[in-house]
């Protein structure tokens, strides 16, 4: 993570919140006490902002400057509201596609389905605040620079967000295994929400339960399940095909 993307220490991680930097997650070192502190933890949850108790030792890694127990990485990216983006879509005469992802946690391919959504005309793509890929240098990397253009919105609730979507009238379609439909005889057409879950666990039951089709990829040979960007990547293309 290169340097200029650090805030050292309480007050100048707090005057950072307050000038509107975007926060990717805020690194505290364990043990850390004092009215100071506290009232600076308070700010951090007031903006949702992800934080995470850590050694000492893990912080000096990071950097060698005063950071008084506390690092925070800005964020390369200004994080969009997904509950503004959607009318604005159907305002302008689209029809959503927006893209879900289900605490994918893979830097290189939280980065390549970005870059795969950017062409496919995904209008934006969701992940949760915490448990998810930090959009770093590897991330934009892999991306190709894919994620400075196509909105990312980062919300507290996946469950919340989804079942906002499809109040909003997004078909919500889930890609896992346990699909009932083959990828390729599923109706995707009209506005639609595509989740892909995470690389070990899959899609969360919370998920699956709102979703209003099981996508299927047939698997020939003898490894079980694809990497999940490119899963996401046969998915997105089966759906701009039925545009």
């Amino acid at each position: 993570m290169a340097k200029e993307q650090m805030v050292f220490g309480i007050r100048a991680v707090q005057e950072a919140i307050a000038a509107g930097k975007e926060i990717e997650k805020v690194f505290v070192k364990k043990g850390l006490q004092g009215d100071l502190f506290r009232g600076f933890l308070e700010v951090v949850r007031q903006h949702n902002i992800p934080y995470q108790f850590v050694p000492i030792e893990k912080l000096n890694r990071l950097s060698r400057k005063n950071h008084q127990g506390v690092i925070a990485m800005i964020s390369p990216v200004v994080y969009q509201d997904i509950e503004q983006l959607v009318p604005m879509l159907y305002d302008e005469g689209k029809e959503p596609f927006i893209l879900v992802l289900d605490h994918v946690t893979d830097v290189r391919n939280f980065g390549a389905i970005a870059r795969t959504a950017e062409c496919a005309g995904v209008h934006a793509i969701v992940i949760p605040e915490k448990g998810g890929a930090p959009i770093n240098a590897d991330a934009l990397k892999t991306s190709a620079g894919a994620l400075h253009s196509i909105p990312v919105c980062r919300v507290h609730s996946l469950k919340g967000i989804v079942e906002f979507l499809k109040n909003s009238g997004l078909k919500v379609v889930a890609a896992t295994e346990k699909g009932a439909v083959n990828y390729s005889e599923a109706n995707y057409q009209g506005p639609v929400t595509l989740v892909m879950g995470a690389e070990d666990t899959g899609i969360s039951a919370d998920l699956l339960a709102l979703s209003d089709v099981r996508s299927k990829i047939p698997v020939l040979g003898d490894i079980e399940s694809l990497n999940v960007s490119v899963a996401a990547g046969i998915l997105m293309y089966e759906i701009v095909k039925s545009r």
